[in-house]
């Protein structure tokens, strides 16, 4: 079975950090991006950050600079640190994955993980 398992979400303080990791299974990590969406309340799914087995990292404007979105291959796992939270980052974050050389959109994701609730409190 194709898993995407999210975790690390919780409450924090604005300005602070959290990381989320997500692991993976059922599935070849190196043909895949990995990444993060989220999805805030009353508002459309996000497009935030992947991976690709090679390195290459995206990020969404939204985040760039405060996250930082890392993998260890080893583990089939992919990270995402998250810092200088905003009460606007308040989501439900999703690990997804993408085949690669598919573009980072919601609408050709293949796997998508269960979410982990990320509230930042001002």
């Amino acid at each position: 079975d194709v898993q995407l398992q999210a975790s690390g979400g919780g409450l924090v303080q604005a300005g602070g950090s959290l990381r989320l990791s997500c692991v993976a299974s059922g599935f070849n990590f190196d043909d895949y991006a990995i990444g993060w969406f989220r999805q805030a309340p009353g508002k459309e799914r996000e497009a935030l950050s992947c991976i690709n087995p090679d390195g290459r990292r995206y990020y969404a404007d939204s985040v760039k600079g405060r996250f930082i979105i890392s993998s260890d291959a080893a583990k089939n796992m992919v990270y995402l640190q998250m810092n200088s939270l905003k009460p606007e980052d308040t989501a439900v974050y999703y690990c997804a994955a993408v085949r690669l050389g598919r573009a980072w959109l919601e609408n050709v994701i293949e796997y998508w993980g269960k979410g982990t609730l990320v509230t930042v409190s001002s």
